[in-house]
């Protein structure tokens, strides 16, 4: 099946950039924020993104990884327990289909008392079968049921993603 590529490297990078900067926007009175990101893809994207954040702010950008089965996720994994309790937090993937991942990626903060939970992915598909809606989007897609996206990284970096 033949690549149809929507991003390269340096369109994904003026993407995140912009995300960048929205956060900055949305949460002006955070002084710390927590990057939470869904392992493999999502936690190069969150990678990149406190790169980018700790470049142009003086905020503290703390990482964070999730680890889940997401054909089966009964048992989500943060890498790194902390007290999430009046702190703002934003979970990171790469690509949202249906919703699902994010869904239960949130699971583990809700046992606590978070301040805020925003979502942010560097594609967002159309067809939603859970009730997500992105708060930050790098790029909007209208696809088929039958498309599948991928984003595909080296060395940390995103090279690029392309539909098949």
């Amino acid at each position: 099946m033949e690549k149809k590529h929507i991003l390269t490297g340096a369109h994904a990078a003026m993407k995140l950039r912009r995300m960048a900067y929205e956060i900055l926007e949305e949460n002006p009175d955070e002084a710390e924020i927590i990057l939470a990101g869904i392992l493999d893809s999502g936690l190069v994207v969150a990678t990149q993104l406190k790169s980018i954040l700790s470049q142009i702010s003086a905020k503290q950008v703390h990482l964070i990884s999730i680890r889940m089965d997401k054909q089966h996720p009964s048992e989500i994994i943060v890498d790194a327990p902390m007290d999430f309790d009046g702190r703002t937090i934003i979970l990171v993937d790469d690509v949202t289909n249906s919703g699902k991942t994010l869904l239960y990626a949130l699971k583990p903060f809700l046992e606590c008392y978070p301040k805020k939970i925003q979502t942010l992915v560097l594609v967002e598909r159309s067809h939603k079968a859970y009730p997500i809606h992105p708060d930050y989007v790098g790029l909007r897609l209208a696809t088929t049921l039958l498309d599948h996206v991928c984003v595909e990284y080296e060395g940390g970096e995103i090279t690029g993603a392309f539909m098949k």
